[in-house]
């Protein structure tokens, strides 16, 4: 190949890096910009929504060991609506195979916490976070709502409610340790580019389903 080709090539090759890093970059800060005035950190300063959706995760790790953002995000529930600012619990997360089903796991725990049973609703079908935040307004009925997780994917679900006409706002459960959580960190500068390209074709949830009404 010749010299020059080479050359060409590589700065091809170079420019469409920083391009796709630009874009990545851009699709991360919009987001966290975006969002930042509708999360909270502060119980106290949390408006009340009559549910309070949180979004699933796994009980336990690869290792086996108690998985924090799970743990968290269940105290945070409890909490909120020990404190009225919720009245109803809706938990959203997957529940594609027989020996891994989030939503279970969030009730036990949610019971196990002292939240009433017949104030906990289970969505099975929240395999993503699009499909849990689509969900709550198209099947259970939600127009507003508190979302529970922590800031990170706080921003990206609010983000992703108000672009689909849904009035939310978040409340950022405890993080966990910096180390413990880079890979998700690193997975969610990913994720927060395919919230936009979602949204360009219009991405739908994996199922809908008849109406669920919460507290009727």
């Amino acid at each position: 190949m010749k010299p020059h080709i080479r050359l060409v090539k590589r700065r091809t090759l170079l420019w469409t890096l920083l391009v796709l890093f630009s874009l990545v970059l851009g699709a991360y800060v919009t987001i966290g910009f975006y969002a930042y005035k509708y999360t909270y950190s502060s119980m106290e300063e949390l408006p009340y929504n009559r549910v309070g959706l949180v979004l699933g995760t796994s009980k336990k790790v690869a290792n086996g060991r108690a998985n924090m953002y799970f743990t968290n995000r269940i105290a945070a529930a409890a909490a909120l609506y020990q404190l009225g600012k919720i009245d109803y619990i809706l938990v959203s997360g997957d529940n594609r195979q027989v020996t891994y089903n989030e939503p279970r796991d969030m009730l036990n725990a949610l019971l196990e916490a002292g939240i009433p049973r017949e104030r906990i609703v289970l969505d099975y079908a929240g395999f993503r976070t699009l499909d849990s935040i689509v969900r709550c307004k198209e099947v259970f009925g939600q127009d507003t709502y508190t979302i529970i997780s922590q800031r990170f994917h706080n921003e990206r679900a609010v983000f992703l409610a108000h672009a689909h006409g849904i009035n939310a706002i978040a409340y950022n459960a405890r993080d966990v340790e910096r180390h413990n959580g880079l890979k998700t960190r690193i997975r969610e500068v990913f994720a927060r580019s395919k919230v936009f390209i979602d949204l360009l074709i219009e991405k739908k949830p994996k199922f809908l389903g008849e109406s669920v009404p919460i507290g009727e």
